[in-house]
Parts: C-alpha cells; structure tokens; sequence
C-alpha cells in the first residue's frame, strides 16, 4: 500500500472559505451558466490576475468547446491553462507521484472514473472537500456519482464530468446485407431479449452477411458490455476484491468466449492502431459497448465514409462505461478560484454543452432533463436521438461498488480474452493466466 498523503494546505475557516469563493461564483445566466466575478484571489503577477491551470488526459472537452475562453470572458482577472497527457496510464502515474511529493499538481486534475477508489481512499487528504464550500451545488449530480468521488469520511473530492451510459452501435448497410433489420427501434428490439440474443442475431449476420465482415470488433468489449450490467463485479459492498467468484464476471467472460469461439469476432483489441484502422475499412458490423462519448471516437476513426452507415441502438442491458471527475488539490496556490472553476466546468449548463458539442453524456441529472440533452441529435449516426438513447440508459444504470484495482482487474480479464481471441488458447487456460497476473499485479 502506498503512503497515506496528509497536507499540510488544508484550511480551518470555512467562512472565509465561502466569501471568497462568493468573488468569483457569482451567478449569471445563459448558456455558459453559473458564474461572474472580478477574479479575486492570488496575485500571479504585476497585471494583479492569477493563472490557473488544469491537468487533464486525452481530450476532454474543456478546451474544444470554448469553455476555457468562455471563464476566462467572465473572469477578466483569470487565465486557464491546460496541460494534457494524451493516455490515462501516463497521467495517473504522474498524478500518483506528484501527488506523493506535494508538487507539480495542477490547480484542477482530472480523475478517471477507474481511479477515483484510490483517490477516495489512500489519497484522500491530498484532496479539498468541495463539501465544506457553501456555494458548490452537488445536489444535482446523479447520486451514484456523488457517492463514488465521496470518501468514508464524507469528504467529497470530486465533481463528475460526465458519465457513459451505453447503447450498441452498429452498421446499417451490412445489417441489411445480412437481412437483419436497419431501423434503431427495430434493432433495439431485436436485442432485447438480452445478450443471448445479440449473439444470435451475431449467428444470423455471420451466416448471411458480408463474408469479410466481422459482427463485432472485440471479446474483450463485449465481455465489458456484459459486466457492466452488474451490480457487483471485481469488489463488493465491503471493498473486498471478488472477481473470482463473481456472477457478473462469469456470465461476462462465458459470453464474450462464446463470441470468439463462434467466429463473431474481429480478434481487436480496443483502443489500438489496429482497432482504429478497422473502423476506417469497415472491418466490423457492431461494437457490443458503445457509451455515448464513443460516437465522436467511431465518427473520428470511421471518417466521412461511414457517414450515414453508423446507428446506435438500445442496449440488452444499459450500463455505464467510463465518466471521470475533477478534483482541488490541496497543495494548489488557489484553491477558492479553483473551486468556482471546477463547479462552473460541471454545472448543469456547460454539461449539457459538453453533450451537444463533444458527446460527453451529463453526469448532472438537471442537464440530463435540459431541452439541449433531451433533444439532441447525431447527424453522423443518421440523426440518431442520442439524447433520448442515452438518457433511457443513463436511467437503468446499476449503482456499482468501486475499488482502487478496478482498472488493473478489468485490464488482466481483457487481456485473457486476447489469448482466447487472437491467439487461440483455451478459455480455462486463458483464465488461469488472468488469475495468476492479477495475484501477482494485486501483491504488488
């Protein structure tokens, strides 16, 4: 276990605490929502404003939707700079170490959904409570999400960003091809009998479809299509580590093994080179977990030829795929004006944003019921309702126990399923190689 984090930053006036988040969290109104203010607070240089910069990974939508230069208009005083690592495995192993050594952090860092146990638990102090500041409004988040960034003190040292809700996203010219249905209600449908009967439409496609057409791209991403429908996977409610002998990981593993071994596969592994070029040629009729933030991912790595041909459907069973977070360090130089940043980034107006230029469903309940989220359409996707799709799913999501390996556990099951996909190995072999890596990983 690593080294319990105390800081030394943490402030005892919770008073002043509120007045000076009250300068720079001053309510306004429109779409770019909650606050105005003249920027008062720490004094960067000579100009008298300060300078706050965010830590985030991948893209993650402040930036390309204005929301930066949007602050920066209402805040004269304040400046944003954001500092980006393109993959999360990199920027949680900096995090971790600066986090350590009290330095280098940002004034806001993101947290990925699959760290946010381990920033909760042994890392929690290094984090300020966005609970002990009278003017941030948590109440409209989605509970669930609330609860996961909350630590067992009742510290809350997260706000959620967004979250996944999922659909199946699918290619509506090689449906047809195979004599399945195109239309998203007849497919959904078609579905709803659960993932039994995804595989069996997988049977009718791949008897009847393009010959050189895979009916998925991956085990592995139907084995996380299927496990995410749980209400208990890798821990349970006392933070015990359970995949052994969980139903979820069983039932999940059973059928992405029976995809592979039936030939539904396209032997990928997600979030690859390789992957991303079978989008561009086509390679695949479905992607079995398809969260509303990886219509832009598909839309991006398809290109203009798969305009049109791409739909997104309901799922067998809706879950949740990934959603991160935003947290204040405590050893920030402006902890206040980080604050009104981070809950101006996740309030329920600049969400709905988000979901209507960059595809990140709300994890607001309140920008979820906006005109703006509810409405929304996908051109790329045949003007899909997205908003509809994954607002029905974003409702069924099962509330989940988190742990701090859930990432390192996910990864080891998905990797065992590349040796049954790729490689050819037997499933019980496969498994006794996931075990075996993850006792080892988990000792560590």
């Amino acid at each position: 276990m690593r080294s319990q984090v105390r800081s030394t930053h943490r402030s005892t006036r919770r008073s002043s605490r509120a007045v000076a988040l009250a300068l720079t969290a001053t309510l306004t109104t429109g779409l770019l929502g909650a606050c105005s203010g003249d920027g008062a607070g720490g004094d960067d240089g000579a100009g008298g404003g300060i300078t706050l910069r965010v830590g985030v990974f991948g893209q993650f939508g402040f930036e390309e939707a204005g929301l930066y230069d949007a602050y920066e208009d209402l805040h004269p005083g304040i400046t944003i700079e954001q500092d980006s690592v393109t993959e999360n495995g990199d920027y949680i192993a900096q995090l971790r170490t600066r986090l350590a050594q009290n330095s280098g952090l940002a004034d806001i860092q993101a947290i990925e959904v699959g760290n946010i146990a381990e920033m909760t638990g042994e890392l929690s102090d290094a984090w300020v409570d966005f609970g002990e500041y009278g003017d941030v409004d948590t109440s409209h988040f989605a509970p669930w999400k609330i609860a996961q960034a909350t630590d067992p003190e009742g510290r809350i040292i997260g706000l959620g960003t967004d979250m996944g809700p999922t659909g199946i996203c699918y290619r509506t010219d090689y449906f047809e091809q195979a004599g399945l249905p195109t239309d998203r209600a007849e497919v959904g449908a078609l579905f709803a009998g659960g993932w039994d009967a995804y595989l069996a439409a997988g049977a009718d496609f791949a008897a009847e479809g393009p010959a050189d057409v895979a009916y998925m791209d991956a085990a592995g991403g139907m084995f996380n299509a299927v496990v995410s429908g749980f209400e208990e996977r890798y821990y349970d409610d006392a933070g015990e580590i359970v995949y052994q002998d969980s139903e979820a990981v069983a039932t999940a593993w059973d059928l992405a093994v029976e995809a592979s071994e039936a030939g539904l596969t396209d032997g990928q592994q997600q979030f690859t080179e390789e992957w991303d070029r079978a989008f561009a040629n086509g390679a695949f009729a479905t992607v079995a977990s398809c969260p509303a933030w990886m219509l832009g991912y598909i839309q991006e790595k398809a290109g203009e030829a798969g305009r049109g041909l791409w739909d997104v459907a309901d799922s067998p069973t809706p879950s949740n795929w990934g959603g991160s977070f935003i947290g204040v360090p405590e050893a920030g130089e402006h902890r206040e004006e980080a604050v009104a940043l981070a809950a101006w980034l996740t309030a329920p107006e600049q969400q709905a944003r988000l979901f209507t230029e960059r595809g990140s469903y709300p994890s607001s309940t309140t920008a979820q019921q906006s005109p703006e989220v509810l409405d929304a359409t996908h051109p790329y996707f045949g003007d899909a309702p997205i908003g509809r799709i994954f607002g029905a799913a974003a409702e069924r999501i099962p509330s989940s126990p988190i742990g701090p390996y859930e990432q390192v556990i996910q990864e080891g099951i998905t990797d065992g399923l590349l040796l049954v996909d790729q490689g050819g190995e037997s499933p019980g072999d496969a498994w006794d190689e996931v075990v075996s890596g993850l006792d080892n990983a988990l000792a560590e």
